[in-house]
């Protein structure tokens, strides 16, 4: 993904609590200094409206007007009144991002707009979090992660973990830690949103968009924010046994790659990923598979997260998503993966057809293999399509 303007790690849920990062997080943010939660909170850019207005450029006078406001960051509007450079935040910076730090304007919305600010949504957390307790433990000892900001800190993503709260697999040491995925930016393109979330300790993947997208839009009155994390962290719970489930499900579901017409990159190529994400997903797919000719539904889950996360080369956001969501299906929903490869593969075919339109024999002999091996597949992967709308309706009532 690109660099964050700036990266806040963030390490139990305020200064009383004596948290530290765990090893293996460490290891992946070697130069961070940890702030608390709360800090953290209280670091990001806040909001504010102003007057809006515009040149008359008959008579060069400026004329304001209350039809619209101006969404703005309130200490950068006193910085430039006293011409002063912005100073330091402290955190862990991954470069300023330039003059979008010190612009005070986020945003003109042109229709009903209200301003959430971080400490509306996020503070209401802190008190949950010292509230909830798992295994004996406030979740608030055992939360850590890191906010990035984004165009001069008007957008914003996190990742909210909790140590311990994880997934361990069998034959393997390394748990994946669970935990919530939540942002929302001041240009009227992301609401303040949630989802399930989780970080693959042995290679620092990151498994987003466990559930379906929880918001709050930036419209009418603020939400009760302390019973909606209340609920969301309940199910971060269910979400793990859950996910566990999946994956060992998905461990015992191969694609036999010498029994259909494509090899493992182009495997990737066809769910339509960048020949680039293809060519990393593949690679460390086959180096973690247990039979590289024959892997497993969760190793090219794992193949795709890993290109996604060290690899992607666009934008946080929704130019994301839609690779996210493919990356999940290959582990919750293997049928839909299957179908949207054999689709692909028949339409790749069909495009090189002759004149004539007829598909040549070699595509046909293809098309066929890979009928045969998607139906033989079909019947192993049919459960993983109703345990995922449990899983998803289970959530969704959770939160209503």
């Amino acid at each position: 993904m690109n660099d964050p303007d700036e990266r806040l790690v963030f390490s139990g849920v305020d200064n009383r609590t004596d948290a530290g990062l765990p090893a293996w997080y460490e290891r992946t943010r070697p130069d961070a200094d940890p702030v608390s939660f709360a800090e953290a909170v209280r670091r990001l850019p806040r909001a504010t409206e102003t007057t809006v207005a515009y040149k008359n450029p008959y008579t060069d006078e400026w004329v304001s007007t209350e039809r619209f406001s101006a969404v703005v960051e309130p200490s950068r509007l006193e910085r430039q009144a006293d011409h002063r450079q912005p100073s330091t935040d402290g955190g862990t910076a991954a470069g300023r991002g330039g003059e979008a730090a010190d612009d005070p304007l986020f945003h003109i919305p042109t229709s009903s707009y209200a301003i959430i600010n971080p400490v509306d949504v996020y503070s209401p957390l802190e008190a949950v979090l010292r509230e909830t307790a798992y295994e004996g433990q406030p979740l608030g000892d055992l939360v850590f992660g890191e906010m990035r900001q984004y165009r001069g800190g008007g957008e914003v993503h996190m990742d909210i973990m909790f140590d311990g709260l994880s997934v361990t697999l069998p034959e393997r040491s390394e748990p994946i830690t669970m935990g919530l995925t939540s942002g929302y930016d001041f240009f009227g393109n992301h609401a303040v949103y949630v989802e399930g979330f989780a970080r693959d300790t042995a290679c620092a993947n990151s498994i987003r968009s466990l559930t379906d997208r929880e918001t709050v839009r930036h419209v009418g009155d603020v939400a009760d924010f302390d019973v909606w994390w209340e609920q969301l962290l309940e199910q971060v719970g269910l979400l793990r046994s859950d996910l566990a489930a999946f994956i060992e499900d998905a461990q015992d579901v191969t694609l036999d790659l010498t029994s259909v017409p494509f090899d493992l990159e182009e495997f990737y190529s066809l769910l339509e990923f960048p020949d680039y994400l293809a060519t990393q997903a593949a690679t460390d797919a086959r180096a973690n598979a247990g039979d590289p000719f024959a892997p497993d539904m969760w190793t090219l889950h794992s193949g795709a997260t890993y290109a996604l996360t060290h690899a992607f080369t666009g934008k946080e956001g929704t130019a994301l998503d839609r690779y996210v969501r493919t990356a999940n299906d290959i582990l919750f929903n293997p049928e839909a993966t299957l179908e949207q490869v054999q689709r692909t593969y028949a339409d790749r075919a069909a495009a090189e057809t002759d004149a004539d339109g007829q598909t040549g024999i070699e595509s046909q002999a293809a098309l066929a293999q890979l009928e045969r091996v998607t139906d033989e597949l079909r019947d192993q992967v049919s459960q993983f399509e109703a345990r995922e709308a449990r899983l998803r309706e289970r959530f969704d009532m959770s939160t209503e």
